[in-house]
């Protein structure tokens, strides 16, 4: 395929919805479009994918680069994905498949090292040099970027500190809750959206979602204030061992938990009790495009010089 390239298409694969957006060559969105996901169907998943790409470039009239976030990654040893929560994803060559599909190359990337790439070019890190992106929501994920690409790692896991256990753990946090990774007590299972819910449950707080809890907590409810406070610190210790491994510039949240008013300012208060540093200088921002910044961040996959090489331009 030698059409010429006049935009980018990103893609984030979720467990519940699938958002497409094409950008332009300056990064200004152009048409978005969003569908649910089909979960647990494999193949209808990967045509759903494929149906909104082709539906972006017959719209616009325009042939695209494609990236995908996804909820996972796939293993270079098998080529087939792995990691996944949107478990039907598992075991199978996604890439591939998208690619003969649409017939042409495919780039795919874990969904939270897509969000640290949106951040990191023109988002809330743009400037800085090390990012760590960090999605706070049914999942916890983490992402990479150092000077404007993504760190992939030779295991492709780089960034996955959701699962590594609570670091620091109270007696009463011991051994932790279940995790669908197969063990117990990972940092996913205190700061996701459920993890928070279950607490918030266990304190007596009653069944609530994350929205209603930190509403409750805003008008002065001691027993919300108390599940606030426990996830404030807990998750100022999971940074503080990421602080203290990679030391990056700033780190970036996205995800539902991140709209959680006081979030940065919570975090940043306790993250010193913890970092083994005299003083922790590590910027923290909520992501400026939101949402947006997983299906961004997949727009940016490729490098225009990459994108040149493919679609045959010469090089000046």
């Amino acid at each position: 395929m030698n059409r010429p390239l006049t935009m980018r298409i990103g893609v984030d694969l979720g467990g519940t919805k699938i958002e497409a957006l094409a950008l332009g060559p300056d990064g200004q969105a152009l048409l978005r479009r969003r569908v649910a996901t089909p979960r647990d169907d494999y193949r209808t998943t990967l045509e759903a994918v494929a149906t909104l790409v082709e539906g972006l470039e017959r719209d616009l009239g325009r042939h695209g680069s494609v990236g995908v976030g996804i909820p996972g990654a796939v293993s270079p040893a098998t080529g087939l994905v792995k990691n996944a929560n949107s478990v039907w994803l598992i075991g199978q060559p996604f890439d591939r498949d998208l690619s003969a599909r649409l017939g042409r190359p495919v780039r795919t990337a874990n969904d939270a090292n897509c969000l640290a790439l949106s951040e990191a070019v023109d988002g809330a890190a743009a400037g800085f040099r090390a990012v760590f992106g960090v999605i706070l929501g049914t999942g916890v994920g983490g992402g990479i970027v150092i000077d404007g690409r993504p760190l992939i790692g030779r295991n492709v896991i780089a960034g996955e500190w959701g699962h590594n256990p609570l670091p620091w753990p109270s007696d009463e946090e011991r051994p932790g809750p279940a995790c669908y990774c197969g063990k117990s007590g990972c940092v996913e299972t205190f700061l996701s959206g459920p993890g928070l819910a279950r607490d918030h449950l266990a304190a007596g707080g009653g069944i609530g979602e994350v929205e209603g809890i930190a509403a409750q907590a805003t008008r002065g409810n001691p027993v919300a204030q108390g599940t606030l406070a426990r996830y404030w610190d807990r998750l100022a210790r999971a940074l503080a061992q990421v602080v203290n491994i990679l030391d990056p510039d700033v780190i970036v949240f996205g995800g539902g938990l991140s709209k959680i008013e006081g979030l940065t300012r919570s975090v940043n208060a306790r993250l010193g009790r913890y970092v083994f540093s005299d003083r922790v200088e590590t910027a923290l921002a909520i992501a400026k495009h939101g949402d947006s910044s997983g299906v961004r961040g997949a727009a940016w996959l490729w490098d225009k010089e990459e994108l040149d090489k493919i679609h045959g331009v010469p090089a000046p």
